[in-house]
């Protein structure tokens, strides 16, 4: 009889030690439903970026990667070479405005422009001062002289008026450096610098991509479960597991 009571009650000490507290099963309902609300909170932002990525890249490819292209394209002279100024003409209406040196907005119809020409030397801008002007020949006469590849930009990178007072009016025969084309010797701009052009394009191509990529993967991974599986099957694949030869002796036995 005595046995039986302490067999009963080492079972009853035994299921009191495995069965789980009642705190401790709060505390992992309380730590599932955090880590779920995190990976909501964390999916949302992971969407809304996706979204906004998304647009940015469609919004950047008129503004930033396609003048960039094309300035890549005209392979401009990386060293400045010598511009005079030789007529400037300010003209309204769209007739009036077939072409423009500067405009502000690319996408809009030129009501008001600014409309400079110029004739430019290969002759490197520094090394002009060393020069007779009189002896200097010019290799384009009376072409179109552009802010930018685009003859366009937005403010404040961009000022037609402050760009105009710069290169038209008063400073008409006053040498200046500009940047010729290489590939349509006949397009003259003002402002050019190949690094940073370069940097624009790449940043405006990777970065976006890079975060639409991210947050789509993640959120693949996470609520598709096809491509969970089919992931831990590559890594699997990838990287197999090693047995020693002394577990699989152990397991035998």
């Amino acid at each position: 009889m005595g046995a039986e009571v302490e067999s009963v009650a080492d079972n009853s000490s035994t299921d009191s030690l495995s069965a789980p507290r009642p705190k401790q099963k709060a505390k992992e309902v309380t730590l599932i439903s955090l880590m779920e609300t995190a990976k909501f909170y964390t999916s949302l932002c992971l969407g809304t970026t996706a979204f906004v990525s998304m647009f940015a890249f469609l919004f950047l490819i008129p503004f930033v990667v396609d003048p960039a292209i094309t300035t890549i394209l005209a392979d401009y002279e990386p060293e400045a070479v010598t511009c005079l100024a030789t007529d400037h003409v300010y003209a309204e209406g769209l007739r009036n405005c077939s072409w423009s040196s500067c405009r502000e907005g690319c996408t809009n119809a030129a009501i008001r422009c600014h409309q400079i020409l110029v004739n430019y030397s290969r002759t490197p801008f520094k090394e002009w001062k060393l020069r007779d002007p009189a002896t200097v020949a010019w290799d384009v006469a009376d072409t179109h002289f552009l802010v930018n590849s685009e003859g366009c930009g937005y403010p404040p990178r961009v000022n037609c008026t402050e760009f105009a007072k710069q290169y038209g009016y008063n400073s008409l025969g006053t040498p200046f450096p500009c940047y010729y084309s290489r590939t349509y010797p006949e397009t003259v701009i003002a402002r050019y610098n190949w690094d940073d052009n370069l940097q624009q394009l790449i940043l405006s191509i990777i970065i976006p991509n890079l975060l639409f990529a991210v947050s789509v993967g993640v959120l693949s991974y996470w609520y598709c479960p096809g491509c969970g599986r089919a992931c831990n099957k590559l890594y699997v694949e990838k990287y197999p597991i090693k047995v020693d030869d002394d577990d699989l002796e152990d397991d035998a036995y």
